[in-house]
């Protein structure tokens, strides 16, 4: 492991958890229906940050109590009602409640509020977002929270109200923040799922593309012990230990959800554990940067709002830019060679001024590491997360899921390919 630095404490992991049993049917049942002591042992087998262990474990705790059913319209309400009633000193009124649209992941449902503090009225466009039982991401509402809150005045974000991180209102954990207006992709762009290959114009990339890679830039450099993050485990500089945690997270995401075994996930892994790349600096991560995860007036070419949080965490930039710049999420300029991160920026130049805005180096070893760690991701939950997902109906997605599974084998070729470069 070239220039790496154990960290106390760290030590290598089989490939795979030693199963209760080898039969194809045994193995599909510890998974649906696991027992204490299979959840114990997968804790102790992949060993990441607190809160992901609380999510997981709350995850395979309730594996068992049946298929997913999405609250009412009035359900919802109440719920809601029922939240404010402990958090608001005084009246309130809300209105214009509604599911809304967007996201593989997560339930939102929107409502205005009129209430009053410290003696003045105010009415706001609010936006509950909720887990349903499971979804593609296993993740924490109260971190998504604090990273939202530690981004407000660094980047455009919904403003941050409130938190329910242990579903004590809501049926699942939630958070609630304000509505933000905008688009996520251009209008004449009607063909592709948004974040994935989005066309935007020469006019719009102009405008768009400096924000989206001064906004990256703000994101890294943030000094995030000026910020609350109490939620989150902040990695030693001069170790391993931040890819080892992000590593293990998806070894443990693999181990309780995939329906197969895949021998070019276990050949990732082993490559992934032997080049855990050297922390230098720790940084704020988003976890999911790219086109479809912002909003942006289209008249104006503004971003109006960074969302979808969940994955954010501490730790290495290259995580973050990696993902950034991955084929799937960008597309060609009209001279037909150019790659356009996310369809905005020329790559190179993508490069260039980030480091002339953040001040921060690109490794490009550590660029190739999180190329490979970020296709392996995906192909581990979408092959086995979305999978079992389905297979349960434990999400208001199921649909989406199903495709989102399929999706899998280009990305598992994108994986194999970028392993390829390594050796």
């Amino acid at each position: 492991m070239t220039g790496a630095v154990k960290t106390a404490g760290e030590s290598r992991l089989e490939p795979r958890l030693f199963l209760p049993a080898e039969d194809v049917r045994a193995k599909r049942q510890w998974r649906d229906d696991p027992s204490e002591d299979i959840v114990a042992r997968i804790r102790q087998a992949f060993p990441s940050e607190r809160e992901y262990d609380v999510m997981f474990s709350r995850k395979m705790q309730r594996r068992n109590l049946g298929p997913y059913r999405i609250p009412s319209l009035g359900e919802m309400s109440g719920y809601v009602r029922h939240f404010l009633n402990d958090h608001i000193d005084g009246g309130f009124e809300i209105s214009d409640e509604g599911w809304l649209t967007g996201g593989a992941s997560k339930l939102q449902f929107g409502f205005t509020l009129t209430w009053t503090e410290g003696g003045r009225k105010q009415t706001e466009k609010l936006v509950v977002r909720m887990e349903p039982a499971e979804s593609l991401n296993t993740t924490s509402r109260g971190r998504e929270f604090q990273m939202i809150q530690a981004m407000n005045g660094v980047v455009p974000v919904p403003k941050t109200y409130w938190m329910d991180p242990q579903g004590k209102w809501f049926p699942e954990p939630a958070i609630v923040y304000g509505f933000i207006t905008g688009t996520t992709k251009p209008s004449q762009d009607k063909a592709r799922v948004s974040g994935t290959g989005t066309v935007f114009s020469p006019e719009l990339r102009a405008k768009l593309g400096p924000q989206f890679t001064g906004h990256l830039a703000a994101i890294h450099s943030h000094d995030y012990t000026k910020s609350n993050f109490d939620m989150f485990d902040v990695p030693e500089i001069g170790t391993t230990q931040s890819a080892l945690w992000q590593l293990n997270r998806v070894l443990r995401v693999w181990e309780e959800d995939r329906g197969e075994d895949i021998p070019l996930v276990e050949a990732a892994t082993n490559w992934l554990r032997d080049n855990l790349p050297v922390l230098d600096r720790v940084s704020p991560i988003h976890g999911d940067y790219r086109s479809g995860n912002f909003l942006f007036d289209e008249a104006k070419g503004e971003m109006t709002g960074w969302l979808d949080w969940e994955r954010g965490y501490l730790g290495d930039r290259h995580r973050d830019l990696a993902w950034a710049t991955t084929r799937l999420f960008g597309n060609t300029a009209e001279d037909g060679k150019t790659f356009l991160v996310c369809g905005l920026v020329p790559e190179e130049q993508f490069y260039e001024d980030y480091e002339k805005l953040s001040g921060l180096s690109i490794d490009p070893k550590r660029m190739h590491y999180y190329r490979v760690f970020n296709a392996y991701q995906l192909v581990c939950s979408c092959l086995g997360t979305s999978y079992r997902v389905v297979r349960l109906g434990k999400s208001h997605q199921d649909v989406l899921l199903s495709i989102v599974e399929g999706a899998a084998y280009p990305i598992a070729n994108e994986l194999l390919q970028v392993l390829g470069e390594a050796n």
